[in-house]
């Protein structure tokens, strides 16, 4: 291990990656919950989403019952109950933790790691990491689970989609799979099935497989002008990165992000102003915590309201307004979202959903300022240094301890329904594990 964090060399100039890794944890937010219940581990689990709707995650215990992803709880209670399945809400700060601390441990082994998703991130191995990229992947693996208890799994390859799948072949046993430009590609294409291949989604993969192409190999096999004819020049960068040939750009950073989004479904309808006003304050804030965080200001502010689905009187609203000058101060924010709401809202429809959309996402620090700007500069000061008190509290004594009074209280009825959530065990005191000695 020392011989990956330790070589100084590995920090300075980034030449162009010969390999990527994707590493990639399994079955995540079910690995979060065994890591404080390991009495479950060979048992099936599932996580349901929000409101406790959905089966979101599985053990493979619970794959290999036939529960399928995204299906209603309901729909598979009788197999739940009947195989005494352990089941459990989500537990999103628990998840949100527990993924950076993975992120974390990944940073301190290598020299860059691009996230791109809360489970997976790829890392560009150059010079010595490349060299000996079979064993960097299982130190990388090795060192993931002693630190932080969840197992991952690392696919490397020439390409980023090429990592994808030998990451997909990694989970099926093995737990690190690398395949250098030498390697049988053609093989292992054969048998991925072509819905498979990062970048082909469900229709495309439909609209292949009436055309005869069934899996990887037989895609990348095609010439450039069949596939640029059926699939657009996105399919032909795809098909190029299977045939081993860095195809997409940004190869060292993600795509920038542009827009945040927080939307929830209620625990129980809403029809009066009031407590629809607290869940869109509530996801506002949530939502500037964000954007401080990533070190991120928004230009605008979006709204978005929906009555149940359900029910009779149908209402789906949405709204935006832009901003003088881009913010992530919370209240300003909460503010101008507010707004938005009281024109949208409609007395008589049960409102089952709510959602804010930040837009025009900047450097917080080299934002576009207002000619005449709402505050003073002494003003604007204080509220920053009071958003990142709020926030060293919160982080410190856990979320929400320190909020703004428009988002209501915590009991409210509107809040998410987690009838079976665990505790949260990295960012809450009095939700810490107890051992005893007896």
């Amino acid at each position: 291990m020392s011989s990956i964090s330790s070589d100084s060399r590995l920090k300075g100039a980034r030449p162009e990656p010969m390999l990527w890794a994707l590493v990639d944890c399994n079955n995540f937010f079910v690995s979060c919950e065994l890591v404080f219940r390991p009495d479950l581990k060979g048992r099936p689990v599932v996580v349901l989403s929000s409101n406790d709707g959905c089966i979101v995650a599985r053990s493979p215990e619970a794959k290999a019952l036939g529960i399928g992803m995204g299906v209603p709880e309901f729909r598979v209670r009788p197999i739940l109950r009947a195989n005494r399945v352990q089941v459990f809400s989500s537990n999103y700060a628990l998840y949100a933790d527990m993924s950076a601390r993975v992120m974390a441990t990944l940073a301190g082994l290598c020299p860059e790691i691009c996230q791109y998703s809360i489970d997976e991130a790829f890392i560009p191995l150059s010079g010595a990491l490349a060299k000996d990229a079979f064993a960097v992947a299982q130190t990388l693996r090795r060192t993931v689970l002693k630190w932080t208890g969840i197992t991952v799994s690392v696919g490397v390859a020439p390409t980023r989609t090429l990592a994808k799948a030998a990451n997909h072949m990694a989970k099926q046993g093995p737990g690190v799979v690398v395949l250098d430009r030498t390697a049988d590609l053609p093989a292992l294409l054969e048998r991925l099935p072509v819905g498979e291949v990062w970048g082909i989604g469900r229709r495309l993969a439909a609209k292949l497989a009436f055309l005869g192409v069934s899996n990887a190999r037989v895609f990348a096999s095609q010439s450039d002008e069949w596939i640029q004819r059926h699939c657009t020049i996105g399919g032909l960068r795809t098909a190029r990165e299977l045939r081993g040939m860095p195809a997409l750009a940004g190869e060292h950073a993600p795509t920038p992000r542009h827009t945040l989004v927080v939307s929830r479904s209620f625990g129980e309808q809403v029809r009066d102003l009031p407590p629809l006003a607290q869940a869109v304050a509530t996801f506002t804030a949530r939502a500037a915590e964000r954007l401080r965080k990533a070190g991120l200001a928004a230009g605008g502010v979006g709204v978005h309201i929906r009555s149940s689905l359900y029910t009779g009187a149908a209402y789906n609203a949405s709204g935006q307004k832009r901003l003088s000058e881009a913010t992530n101060d919370t209240g300003r924010l909460q503010g101008a979202a507010l707004s938005v709401l009281r024109a949208l809202y409609r007395q008589g429809p049960a409102y089952a959903k709510a959602g804010v959309l930040l837009f025009e996402l900047t450097d917080a620090a080299r934002g576009q300022y207002a000619l005449f700007p709402e505050q003073s500069e002494a003003s604007t000061a204080q509220r920053a240094a009071l958003m990142q008190a709020m926030d060293a509290i919160n982080r410190k004594m856990g979320r929400e301890t320190l909020r703004l009074g428009a988002a209501g209280p915590k009991d409210a009825g509107w809040h998410v329904r987690q009838n079976r959530v665990s505790p949260r065990a990295t960012t809450a005191w009095d939700e810490l594990p107890k051992a005893f000695c007896r």
